[in-house]
């Protein structure tokens, strides 16, 4: 177990910036990263279990419940017709684009993103892997039909005048906490072709990431000769699984996060910082 670099690693190279320590580890090697919700926190989009979570902690949705309880269906909605406009207008932050800057010089050969909100994108970074799908889109479970959340925004909104409330605070699955908690009155949309339930394109607490993305993935994957972590704390198993291999494969891993992770046992160095701050520094450290 390393918390900082290799044990393997010198002295000298301890007292290198943070920036340069990572650049050592990384040069000359086709890096992939596997991104988390610390990615999106300096675009004011909160995370589950960064340093903030213990003070405004509360349980995500569950699959369970969205599917099979209507109570619970139309408190999402009412919560996601509150919190998508601050979602919809939040734009990438430095760490978003540094990782573009490395995709585009070639150190990078793609992101594998736990995160919904499609900033990477935003950010210009162009081969990126959503494991957990993505808030700007909504589909049918009963005709597969997919529909801007955008669009759906304005039929929300239009259903439901009294629900739509700004000054609540967001919360990190894209809606937003509610004062009151009673429903019953809340008309959730229907799917426009078949009347069918919808739901966010995105994997809920509960759920498997379909077997085409976990695929997607572990293809990027399969290109890394360095894999490194950004903003992930790496308790889901989702993205934990792609450390775990990296290191029964002999791939260093790097791991840049705001506190420890469950990965930072396999990790060649761990770096506590702020990501806007250090990836801008490595980008200019590789010369990309």
């Amino acid at each position: 177990m390393t918390s900082s670099l290799s044990a393997s690693s010198s002295a000298e190279a301890e007292d290198l910036a943070p920036a340069s320590r990572l650049a050592r580890l990384l040069e000359g090697r086709r890096i992939v990263a596997l991104a988390g919700a610390g990615m999106s926190t300096e675009s004011g989009i909160p995370d589950y279990r960064g340093p903030e979570t213990a003070r405004r902690a509360r349980n995500p949705m569950q699959a369970r419940q969205f599917l099979h309880e209507p109570a619970s269906r139309a408190r999402y909605w009412a919560r996601s017709m509150n919190g998508w406009p601050r979602i919809a207008a939040a734009r990438p932050n430095p760490a978003h684009e540094a990782l573009a800057a490395l995709e585009r010089a070639g150190r990078l050969a793609g992101t594998i993103t736990q995160n919904v909100d499609g900033l990477h994108q935003a950010a210009g970074s162009e081969r990126v892997v959503e494991l957990h799908g993505a808030l700007a889109r909504v589909r049918c479970l009963g005709c597969g039909e997919m529909e801007p959340r955008a669009a759906l925004q304005e039929r929300l909104i239009a259903e439901n005048p009294s629900y739509y409330r700004w000054g609540t605070a967001l919360a990190p699955d894209g809606d937003a906490d509610l004062e009151h908690e009673a429903f019953v009155d809340f008309h959730v949309p229907v799917c426009l072709g078949c009347g069918g339930t919808l739901k966010p394109d995105v994997v809920f607490f509960g759920e498997n990431v379909p077997a085409r993305v976990t695929d997607a993935a572990w293809a990027l994957f399969d290109e890394a000769e360095a894999l490194l972590v950004v903003g992930s704390s790496l308790t889901v198993f989702s993205g934990y699984r792609f450390v775990r291999r990296a290191s029964e494969r002999g791939v260093p891993v790097a791991i840049v996060n705001l506190g420890p992770t469950r990965g930072d046992e396999h990790a060649a160095l761990c770096v506590d910082a702020r990501l806007g701050e250090l990836l801008p520094q490595l980008v200019t450290t590789l010369g990309a």
